[in-house]
């Protein structure tokens, strides 16, 4: 039951109220708030930069659209330019806490936008960078280290209230936790993939490259992966291992930084994981290097049992339990459809599992004139660039959402609803390549959605592939 404004709390509400609204020190969720602004900033000046924003929302044909979400477009060259224009400012707006509830609801709302008009262009990490901005537009963390503290006095406060650090480190421990369960399967800890293909396609660096070779690294970086990220928060959690956990977080991200290209995500991570350290920690940081006693922090105070409850305390609570619980269930969603999930992709997205496929395939469609029986195939190039086509081409929702457009303009054209098949090789984990999609299926009259999709073939059952190298055919 919601609790009213001056109400006293007791027995277990007291105890939640304990925990959720002691005041702590600010400066590390202050920290953490500029580290998050600058990340946004140079993310939206790296595309600006690279010429990104045209390759990706631009000079596209087609869009692969969410389900759900066809009505969301892109905007005009000169407005996704100023979109990221404005992303580049209210990030930095965030970072320096000025005008601070305003600039992240807007960089949350800007930056979902933008990953919303293409599936191709999806990324846990981006993902990831949308939860944690939807989460600090609920925070107030312009209150202190802040302009807006300066500009206005009455915001100051050195101290913020801890359900603000719980409810980071929950979104954070649960990225880690289920990318570690994904890895928790035959191809990752029995057969090493996809990591022995990629390490093996990097023989070429100097030093490590002839090691990178060997299969045994790959078995050692696999299980190590795996349990890094199942370990990992249970350690960034208790002080007396906090520093040297980070210190592998370091070390991991950048190995991974270094071999593998995927962007902005390492840094994202060595931020995020900021969220795990006491909330004294810049002050703590800054005392170390001047050799000096830290300055010092405003006290943590812990809630009076007989205080009264702000207003709706209750119900955010119940939001906040929400919250959770749905982050919690939606990455296991995949387990109702049965099979494997990095074959049939139903439940892949939104579900943190991190870099466990290497999947190569090819579409073509044929498409048949249900009036005169006149068949023709159609190429995704035809509506694709070639970056959306490599993404697309093993993911069975998106080769339907193609097959929907190519019979909509069949129709516009001939006047009658055509009957459109796919042939789909797909390789995954380096097996041999078999068909994704049931050949004998008119994609044109399935529907997507959240219903097991009968149309995708079963996972191939040959085990994937083994690379080995040079090393061992050595006498």
């Amino acid at each position: 039951m919601t609790e009213r404004a001056g109400a006293v709390p007791s027995g277990r509400l007291a105890r939640l109220a304990s925990l959720l609204l002691r005041e702590e020190d600010a400066a590390a969720l202050a920290a953490f708030r500029f580290c998050f602004g600058l990340l946004g900033c140079v993310s939206a000046i790296r595309f600006l930069a690279y010429g990104w924003v045209d390759e990706f929302f631009v000079t596209p044909r087609f869009f692969l659209s969410y389900w759900g979400f066809d009505w969301l477009t892109p905007l005009s060259a000169r407005g996704m330019h100023a979109l990221f224009v404005a992303l580049a400012v209210v990030s930095a707006c965030v970072a320096v806490g000025f005008l601070y509830r305003a600039a992240i609801v807007l960089f949350f709302l800007g930056f979902t936008y933008v990953q919303l008009i293409d599936v191709t262009n999806y990324l846990n990490h981006y993902y990831l960078v949308s939860l944690i901005a939807l989460l600090l537009s609920l925070m107030p963390l312009h209150r202190a280290y802040s302009v807006d503290a300066w500009l206005f006095p009455r915001l100051r406060s050195a101290t913020l209230p801890a359900w603000c650090t719980h409810l980071l480190r929950f979104q954070v421990g649960a990225v880690y936790f289920f990318a570690g369960l994904a890895k928790v399967n035959s191809d990752w800890l029995l057969h090493a993939q996809p990591l022995n293909i990629w390490l093996s396609s990097r023989s070429y660096l100097p030093v490590v490259g002839p090691l990178l070779g060997e299969r045994w690294v790959a078995y050692a970086m696999s299980w190590a992966g795996c349990l890094f990220d199942l370990t990992i928060v249970a350690f960034l959690l208790m002080p007396r291992t906090r520093v040297a956990a980070y210190a592998v977080v370091l070390f991991f991200h950048a190995v991974t930084k270094l071999l593998f290209p995927i962007g902005m995500f390492p840094a994202i991570m060595v931020v995020a994981a900021l969220v795990f350290f006491s909330p004294s920690w810049p002050r703590n940081l800054v005392a170390f290097f001047r050799r000096r006693a830290p300055a010092p922090a405003a006290p943590a105070l812990p809630r009076p049992a007989d205080a009264p409850l702000p207003a709706l305390f209750g119900a955010r609570v119940v939001i906040a339990a929400c919250y959770c619980a749905f982050h919690l269930l939606w990455p296991l969603r995949t387990h109702l459809y049965g099979g494997n999930v990095l074959w049939h992709e139903q439940g892949m997205r939104f579900s943190w599992r991190v870099m466990l496929r290497e999947k190569n395939g090819s579409v073509t469609y044929l498409v048949t004139n249900p009036r005169t029986g006149r068949k023709q195939e159609v190429t995704p190039r035809k509506y694709l660039n070639g970056r959306q086509e490599r993404d697309f081409s093993t993911q069975p929702d998106l080769i339907l959402r193609l097959a929907h457009e190519i019979a909509r303009d069949f129709e516009a054209r001939e006047d009658v609803r055509p009957v459109v098949r796919a042939h789909a090789p797909v390789s995954l984990n380096g097996r041999p390549a078999e068909l994704l999609i049931d050949p004998t299926v008119d994609l044109a009259s399935m529907s997507d959605g959240l219903a097991k999709a009968t149309w995708i073939r079963p996972v191939p059952e040959t085990p994937p592939i083994h690379l080995e190298s040079l090393a061992w055919h050595r006498p």
